[in-house]
């Protein structure tokens, strides 16, 4: 086996492997299953799942790589595009439907240079006219030097007067339109309307050999300096958009062997907030919803057991069969499991400490990797010892922290995040607690707050708020104890699904931390109180 020292554990953010010189990791270690195929569903609208499942990967591979006749790209929501929509609302006074048909017009114009960029040429160009003058219109406007990204595309429909102008004289050059048209900087909806009128005449004419997939990610990241309401206007927008785009227009296109479609990259949390209609039924019937959820009796078939297993085997110098390198560099048994197997359970150890997500047990490994590197080259073994050794479990547990915390300054201030971990001190280091002492750890918490003329977060407003608040972020569990059977131990990403986006948690039952998060939390050991 190679040593644990070579090995290439990759990246946990996916972004990386649209480097040129990364793609070919990507390629290697990529298990190409159920929800790649999925994916390439003329249905699908939205890739769903929490931070760290895949989403990314799943949107870079099919950038980098022809599967089933399928060419995608991938962009990014940054900063500045926010920034810059937030100026365009104050500016032109914008609603949800303006926002939608800004939306659509960098939808057709990013769609419309990947098509030229994996299909075109002088042939195509010469073939469709329309497609000839939009790539004409946008060269002259870029000075030929347009990069396809949001950003660029946005500046497209902040000057619309101009891009309108200049799309309607090369209609003109091409004899498609011999109306004489006038644009006015007052008339933004209007200029936008006949902007996106000539992609869709010019997307219309194509005729395409592979379909074609604009992946949008990056949604999940709101600037602290861009207002929550703000962000979330811009955002349904575009989910409005790319509804509207891949049921109303493009289906319409008729001839040719392929087909256009946009996919967004969405959360669950915030697929909740977008205000789609019947959203339950979009989120069954138009999404791939990446959920790597497993038993432990069965975790050996499982998605994300092949997947770790194959990021291991895939770097020996010979093939192995399936299991083996896992077994090989894991050779040892977790704590408490009840199941008999054949074959060692250390992978059950990694589930626990992790919310089921391929970013999670990769980190774990990355960690695990540093610490053997300590004790020098040549080994090709990771140690129980190691797994359990406290510099490991927190440094681990710092960066689930940090995930939580990710998540919750998505929504909330840095001053939100210091008054929920100081929450945790009122639980006098209990990790498992009763729904009496969580209210009594919450109302002292209030009554301190309350002296202390500190103003409290929406999602403390009650015991009942912060106790969903706290499961929604899977930093705790609750318990059910049946008369005649085992407990059962209910996490939100467990209960998640694509009928139940958004579980509830119970009250008046018992409470555990997540054991990833118990040091950072500083729980698990009770103090005495003074």
């Amino acid at each position: 086996m190679k040593a644990i020292s070579d090995l290439e554990l990759g990246y946990s953010d996916a972004e990386n492997y649209r480097r040129r010189e990364n793609k070919e990791i990507l390629n290697r270690v990529f298990v190409r299953n159920s929800y790649l195929d999925r994916l390439c569903d003329p249905a699908i609208s939205f890739l769903m799942g929490e931070k760290g499942t895949g989403k990314t990967a799943y949107a870079v591979y099919l950038a980098n790589n022809d599967y089933k006749d399928t060419l995608g790209s991938l962009k990014y929501i940054r900063e500045t595009e926010y920034q810059k929509f937030v100026v365009l609302k104050r500016e032109k006074s914008l609603t949800l439907s303006d926002y939608v048909s800004i939306w659509r017009v960098i939808i057709y114009l990013l769609m419309s240079q990947q098509i030229k960029n994996r299909e075109g040429g002088l042939e195509f160009i010469r073939r469709f006219t329309r497609m000839g003058a939009i790539q004409a219109a946008i060269d002259e406007y870029y000075h030929r030097a347009f990069s396809p990204e949001i950003i660029q595309a946005l500046q497209f429909v902040q000057e619309s007067k101009i891009a309108a102008e200049i799309l309607s004289k090369h209609a003109k050059i091409g004899a498609e339109d011999a109306e004489a048209i006038t644009f006015s900087e007052s008339r933004f909806q209007t200029n936008l309307f006949y902007i996106q009128n000539q992609f869709e005449q010019a997307l219309s004419q194509a005729r395409l050999k592979s379909n074609h997939i604009l992946f949008i990610d990056g949604i999940d990241i709101r600037p602290e300096e861009i207002p929550y309401p703000e962000y979330l206007d811009c955002i349904k927008g575009l989910a409005n958009a790319v509804w509207e785009v891949n049921n109303d227009f493009f289906p319409t296109i008729k001839g040719g062997g392929g087909r256009m479609r946009v996919v967004l990259l969405v959360r669950p949390d915030i697929f909740e907030s977008l205000g789609l209609q019947n959203q339950n039924t979009k989120a069954r019937d138009n999404s791939v919803f990446l959920d790597w959820r497993t038993e432990y009796a069965n975790h050996r078939s499982s998605d994300i057991f092949r997947t770790i297993d194959h990021l291991l085997s895939s770097q020996q110098h010979e093939a192995l069969p399936d299991g083996a390198a896992w077994d090989a560099y894991f050779p040892w048994d977790a704590t408490n499991v009840f199941d008999e197997y054949e074959v060692p359970t250390s992978f059950i150890a990694f589930l626990r400490w992790s919310y089921y997500r391929p970013r999670d047990i990769i980190t774990m490994l990355k960690m695990l990797q540093d610490l053997a590197a300590e004790s020098g080259k040549g080994r090709s073994e990771f140690t129980n010892k190691e797994f359990e050794a406290p510099e490991f479990q927190r440094v681990y547990s710092d960066y689930l922290l940090g995930e939580v915390k990710d998540h919750l300054t998505f929504y909330y201030s840095k001053g939100d995040y210091e008054r929920f971990l100081k929450f945790f001190e009122y639980l006098h280091g209990r990790n498992k607690f009763s729904w009496e002492q969580f209210v009594e750890a919450y109302e002292q918490f209030q009554r301190d707050c309350g002296s202390s003329k500190a103003e409290m977060p929406r999602f403390m407003a009650s015991s009942g708020d912060f106790l969903q608040f706290l499961y929604d972020l899977n930093v705790l569990c609750y318990i059910e104890r049946p008369v005649n059977d085992k407990p059962y131990v209910r996490w939100c990403f467990r209960e998640r699904s694509y009928a139940n986006i958004a579980p509830k948690v119970k009250q008046g039952v018992e409470y555990q931390i997540f054991y990833g998060l118990a040091k950072s939390l500083n729980v698990g050991q009770e103090f005495r109180r003074s």
